[in-house]
């Protein structure tokens, strides 16, 4: 058992849990609410739930990867995974910082969470 990548699938569907129930509060229920048109809206709308279905494959598949011994993909499959969550990071952390909010790493914290899913992937990879 790799005890890195148990411990990166576990905050991975933390991740998830997370981003479905705060997520579905802050973010859709005032995008379903607002004067945006129709269309723009419903695929926001779809896009979150892409995102909470990515997340918690992405955990499931750290699991599983995590109680398997070692087999030839595992490290390959847990590098994409940790890149996957770099990227979703820094997609926050690109948006948070080109706003010219004050305390903008606070103001979109969600790469917060995502981070450390990508080091403990790396860190099992590795």
């Amino acid at each position: 058992m790799n005890g890195w990548l148990l411990a990166a699938g576990i905050t991975a569907l933390g991740v998830a849990a997370v981003h479905i129930v705060a997520g579905h509060r802050d973010v859709v229920r005032p995008l379903l609410s607002c004067g945006l048109g129709d269309e723009p809206k419903r695929v926001l709308h779809a896009v979150w739930h892409m995102v909470s279905i990515d997340l918690a494959l992405s955990g499931l598949a750290l699991l599983h990867l995590s109680l398997t011994d070692s087999t030839s993909g595992t490290g390959l499959v847990a590098w994409f995974v940790a890149a996957h969550f770099i990227a979703y990071a820094a997609a926050f952390l690109l948006v948070t910082l080109s706003v010219g909010w004050t305390r903008p790493l606070l103001r979109l914290p969600q790469w917060i969470l995502l981070l450390p899913v990508a080091a403990l992937a790396a860190a099992g990879a590795a």
